[in-house]
């Protein structure tokens, strides 16, 4: 039991040290393209990063709720949960330098990462704790046909629904009637309302492979990695008529990040649990807490380009000042400072696990 839960922590902690890394470089202008979302259509190794920890999410879920108790106390607990995971993204979205520290109103963006998570969690908890597995595959299929369905045959103004950005695409078309102005962009958000339905479906695959790892089979991580490379050979199939696509969080992109999680996951539990390779320790760590280390990488980067010095930010002048130089790349540069700031995260969650702090959200 104790290493089916490190191979979990260790593949969270792998997974939040990736999101700090991929959203702390030292500047945006010189980036290498693995550490870059896909421009539209497809996807890099940084739009692995969300769908991996909606994944683990669901994982998380099997651990916490296998006895499947639906007491008015566990709802609660889901609930309250929620509401926190929500409001912490609501602040950093909503947070300034300037008194009273809130942008006015018409500047604050609704939805957010940490909003998903919560949105995600809460309804991939309740279904887990109310249906057997069976009802969920059901569940997970009819949500992403459905979906499918959706962004293509639903007219948007009138005009043929298109898989492209705005201005008729429906995802985008919903944003904007329900949020107004208060999205990423004009054209599109990530963390959109419509986009949130398939990505409950990234976590309910990971109460899949939560339940896999906590059932009695052998083999299990030969099951992962079967079930793992099926995944990503429909995703791409479907990907031909569904384009894969991180920003719509389309099926096909469902299915190939699931894909990608399980083949992972499978590697790191036959190393920790089957062959009891000591392995990944100091992801672990961070995988204690995560979601901790996440809220403080942003806020703190927030604040970092916020605050100025001169004619340019903290962040600004800490890159110019000691990472970029004439001997050496933008680019690699960049990478080196979000690395240093990774580290930094990485010595406080040793810190906080050595002395037991297990801050939970």
């Amino acid at each position: 039991m104790q290493n089916r839960i490190l191979s979990v922590d260790i593949f969270r902690g792998m997974t939040i040290v990736l999101m700090i890394l991929v959203n702390t470089p030292g500047t945006w202008s010189a980036v290498y393209a693995p550490f870059l979302h896909a421009e539209w259509h497809g996807y890099t190794p940084t739009d692995l990063v969300f769908p991996f920890f909606l994944f683990i999410v669901g994982t998380s879920i099997t651990f916490s709720y296998k006895s499947r108790t639906a007491t008015a106390a566990t709802y609660k607990k889901i609930s309250v949960r929620t509401l926190k995971l929500i409001a912490l993204g609501l602040f950093l979205g909503a947070f300034t330098l300037s008194f009273p520290f809130i942008k006015d109103f018409a500047d604050i963006r609704f939805p957010g990462v940490l909003q998903r998570i919560g949105v995600v969690y809460f309804f991939a908890a309740i279904l887990f704790l109310n249906v057997n597995w069976k009802t969920l595959i059901g569940i997970a299929i009819a949500l992403s046909l459905g979906y499918w369905l959706l962004m293509v045959l639903v007219p948007v103004n009138g005009i043929e629904s298109t898989l492209e950005r705005a201005p008729n695409n429906l995802a985008n078309w919903v944003d904007v009637k329900i949020f107004g102005s208060h999205n990423y962009k004009a054209d599109y958000d990530p963390e959109g309302l419509l986009s949130t339905i398939p990505s409950i479906v990234s976590a309910l695959f990971g109460i899949f492979t939560g339940l896999i790892l906590l059932s009695r089979q052998d083999k299990k991580a030969t099951i992962l990695m079967g079930i793992g490379g099926s995944m990503l050979i429909v995703g791409h199939l479907w990907g031909w008529v569904f384009p894969i696509n991180k920003a719509l969080w389309t099926s096909s992109f469902v299915l190939v990040t699931g894909g990608w999680a399980n083949l992972i996951l499978a590697l790191i539990y036959y190393l920790t649990d089957v062959r009891n390779i000591e392995f990944g320790s100091v992801f672990r760590y961070a995988g204690a807490n995560a979601i901790v280390l996440y809220f403080l990488s942003s806020f703190i980067s927030k604040l970092m380009g916020m605050i100025q010095i001169g004619e340019t930010s903290l962040h600004g002048w800490l890159f110019g000042t000691i990472y970029a130089n004439d001997y050496m790349s933008l680019q690699l540069s960049s990478l080196l400072y979000g690395l240093t700031v990774v580290a930094f995260y990485m010595l406080l969650a040793y810190v906080l696990y050595k002395r037991k702090i297990f801050i939970k959200v």
